[in-house]
């Protein structure tokens, strides 16, 4: 499943994240964030993954399309 910059922006809000806090969780620069999530380019899957890594790790469930899109949701707490 390809994650998106809005899946990422979504998901980053979710988390109360700002985006400088995606980028030191995932080790990537916060251009690479804003980039992404403003959808100017897609970073390398290195990049990606390691985007969507630090965001699972925290909780999010990236959904794939189901006819309305694909998006993200947080799973639930123990």
């Amino acid at each position: 499943m390809t994650t998106n910059g809005e899946q990422v922006r979504r998901a980053r809000h979710l988390l109360g994240w700002t985006q400088q806090g995606v980028a030191d969780k995932s080790r990537v620069s916060v251009a690479t964030v804003e980039k992404m999530e403003a959808g100017v380019t897609q970073p390398k899957l290195f990049y990606v993954l390691a985007i969507k890594h630090a965001l699972e790790s925290a909780g999010v469930i990236f959904v794939e399309e189901n006819g309305e899109g694909p998006g993200v949701r947080l799973g639930k707490t123990k």
